[in-house]
Formats: C-alpha cells, structure tokens, sequence
C-alpha cells in the first residue's frame, strides 16, 4: 500500500463537492460562520494589533486579505493572521477524542488560497471540509494522544494544512505528498505553550502550523520535494513520537466514504475545552436555583487529574493576562457565579481584577477525580458542589458541554453567537449579509467577493 501521505493526496485531489453529504456541507458552512464571527471578536484586541502590527512589517506580495483589518498581503502571511483572529478568544470549535484541536483554525488555509486564486464556494467548501475530515481523524490516530506526553496540536496541524492549500492551489498527487512532507517534517510543537503561565502562543501554536502549511504548499507547487513516507518511514512521525500507540487505519478509513466533521463541536464559552463542562454546570445551579455570588461559601469541582493539574495550578488562582485567564478553571468558575456567564468581555484587565472575581477565586477548589480519570478522553465529566452561607448545599453533574454534538447549537444559537461577536465589529446590516452568503457560501462564485464582506 502506498504511504499515509500519498493516499491523502489521492483523496484531496478527487474529492468531489457533490460527494460530500449535504449535512456535512451545511456543518462546515456553520463552522465558517462560527470562525468569522470569532475573528472580528478579536479584531483590534491589543495581541491582534501587536501581530498585525508584524504583518505589515513583512509586507509582501497583495495576494489574500486580513479580516477585519482589510490589510492585504501574501498567502502565508494572510493566512497566519486569519488563523490568529479565529483562534485569540479561544472560543472557536472544538474536538477532543484522544487528541484536542480546534480545526476551524485550518480554516484560513482555504479562505486565503481561495480568494488568490478565485475560486468558487464549491471550492473552497471542499477544502474545508478535507480539513475537518483529517484533522478529526489525526486527533484520534495516537493513544493516549500526543498531549498526553507533552506535544501540543499543532504538530497534528502541520500535517493537515498542506492538503487544504494544496487543493485549492491546484497541486497534483505528486505535489501534494510533498507538501505534507515538507509541513510535516517542520513544525512539531512543544506542549509547554499551553501549561503554566500562558503567553500569547497559547493562540498562536496552530495558526503557526496553518501558515507552515500554506508555505509548503507554495513550496512544493514548484517541484519541491518532501518526505514521502513521513508518517511511517524510518524517523518518520510514528516511530519518533513512540510513547504512543498509533493506528494508521484511523488516518484512511472511510476518507471520502465517511464522513466524520459533525462529530466537531462548537464552543459556548471562550475558554479552554475542559473548563465548559463545569461552567455549564456552575451556571445550571446559579440560574435554576437562584444562587447569588454572595451567598456561596465554597464550590468544589470535581475533574479530570488535567483539569486539577494544568487547568488549575497556582498559576491560574492568580491570572494577570487573558491566556492564563481562559485557560484557568478556578477563575471561569468564579466569572460564571459573579458575573452569570462568561463571555469574551469577562477577560478583560477590569473583569480578571474585579474584587469580587478575586474573592470568589478563594473559594474554590479543583479536584482530580478517579472515576472521571476513567472516563477521559471520552467522556469529560464534572461534578460541582456548591455550599451556601445558610447551610445548603447543591450538586450537578455534567457530561456534554453546550456546543458538543451530543448538546448540540442550533442554527439560531450559532447565528446568534455570530451576531454577538460581530457587534460593534462591523455594521449591522453587513452582519446580516454576512450571514446570508456564509450560509449560502455554495452559491458564491468567487471567495474574493466574500472576503471583501470581513472588512
């Protein structure tokens, strides 16, 4: 059989639009909005400034444009920008099996290629979904997952992000097994980004290996040449990653037959994945039994050994930037009772030193639970107990967090996120249209029209 690589390439280049389930079409079109949405929430936050700022230092070539800022320059730089945007709030889509990633990171790798080369929504959808067809699977592939021994997901990206430029660039087979050759023997990422005090490459890992990808697929439309056996060759990604059992089986099966993107899930909450399961529960037990922030004495969460380690450190009962805030369970579960919610303005310098956030912040506790261990990666589990000042005592247990597709967002609940996330962003009436032509994006003739809506 031909190598890992080869056999993706042989599924980009002949996947066809009319092949792909119409329910799969509609998803991916709602992971489009989703993003975008997520990307002028972002738009003008000072760490978007700071990197667009480096963008226009690079300059380059006018190929592709900047959401939000309209900037326009070339393919890899636009793309690493775009990518930057959708993921800053941490509140674009999730998946999480044995692996987590955020596939709509990928995203931009299609958008910036499609509107240089001005292809159709048809087009551009294709790719899209090729990207969620294997970053899912990638993310499944390794048991434990490659985080589970210090990797982070972008070294799963750097294979996938090759294939969606390179379809819509036009590469052959030939070309595109080099590009994930030359993407995929560059760009393996260290897992410390996202643990302990968190910097701005907590948000910036993936889209690094999003524009890697991009670039490698420049590269190798050239007659570039890349590892083509760099997945299972010799010092290839599963001899060299060893503490993990891979499946090669999980990488092929089903491609262009099953199709596995709704099993994606969207993120309620603009905070790191495990955190949602609890918020979700926290927030049940303030609204449906009334509990005010003044009336708790304790909460106790109940979680994964992760969730009590990495997401709730000594670091993360002190937050002082936004990166450590959201991925910090002490201090969403504090946002939620305090503020009732927690949405992208509760990171804010204000709302992180807000003294009543503080206050709350003693009062939790975060505790690794066996029997969740157990259930993990499958199953997330929480377990939230809370006790108020007059002696009473309330427990819920959570299992799906709102936006997972066993809890799904309806189309409304997707629009109205959008909607929420553009405010202010852009008018209201290009928000309306915005919507219209994502969700009719198949009717688009040329992405580079669309593209002129982000601005």
């Amino acid at each position: 059989m031909s190598s890992v690589s080869r056999e993706w390439a042989k599924f980009a280049v002949g996947l066809k639009y009319e092949e792909i389930p119409e329910d799969v079409i509609k998803e991916v079109k709602r992971f489009l909005l989703d993003s975008v949405g997520c990307a002028l929430a972002a738009f003008k936050n000072e760490d978007m400034d700071n990197a667009h700022k480096y963008i226009e230092q690079l300059g380059g070539r006018e190929q592709a444009t900047v959401i939000g800022y309209g900037t326009k320059t070339n393919l890899p730089n636009a793309t690493l920008m775009n990518s930057l945007l959708i993921r800053a709030l941490d509140y674009n889509d999730i998946f999480w099996k044995e692996d987590p990633s955020h596939p709509s990171d990928i995203i931009p790798a299609a958008l910036s290629t499609g509107e240089y080369k001005k292809v159709s929504g048809k087009e551009a959808l294709v790719a899209m979904v090729i990207a969620y067809e294997l970053e899912l699977r990638m993310c499944m592939a390794a048991h434990p997952g490659i985080r589970e021994i210090g990797w982070h997901h972008a070294s799963l990206t750097q294979f996938v992000s090759p294939v969606v430029a390179g379809r819509v660039l036009g590469l052959n087979e030939e070309q595109l097994t080099a590009a994930i050759g030359i993407s995929g023997s560059s760009h393996f990422t260290l897992g410390g980004v996202v643990a302990g005090h968190l910097t701005n490459m907590k948000n910036t890992a993936d889209p690094m290996a999003v524009e890697a990808g991009v670039r490698a697929a420049m590269l190798a439309s050239t007659g570039y040449t890349g590892p083509v056996e760099v997945f299972e060759g010799k010092e290839g990604l599963f001899e060299v990653i060893k503490d993990v059992e891979w499946n090669k089986d999980v990488l092929l099966d089903g491609l262009g037959k099953k199709f596995i993107t709704r099993e994606c899930g969207y993120k309620a909450f603009p905070t790191e994945a495990l955190t949602h399961q609890p918020i979700t529960a926290v927030l049940e037990l303030v609204h449906g039994e009334s509990i005010s922030y003044e009336s708790v004495e304790s909460i106790l969460i109940e979680t994964t050994t992760r969730g009590a380690d990495i997401l709730s450190d000594p670091s993360k009962y002190n937050p002082t930037t936004k990166e450590t805030a959201d991925h910090s369970l002490p201090y969403c579960i504090a946002v939620a009772v305090v503020k009732g919610n927690v949405l992208p303005e509760h990171f804010s310098e204000d709302v992180i030193f807000d003294p009543a956030v503080r206050d709350m912040l003693k009062r939790i506790k975060v505790v690794a639970n066996p029997e969740i261990d157990a259930l993990f990666p499958k199953v997330k589990r929480a377990i939230v107990t809370i006790k108020t000042k007059d002696g009473k005592e309330f427990k819920k247990q959570e299992d799906y967090a709102k936006g997972q597709p066993e809890n799904p967002m309806s189309d409304e609940e997707v629009i109205s996120k959008f909607e929420s996330n553009a405010k202010g962003k852009i008018s209201n009436d290009r928000i309306d249209e915005i919507v219209e032509k994502t969700l009719h994006f198949e009717e688009i003739g040329d992405v580079s029209e669309y593209m002129k809506l982000l601005y």
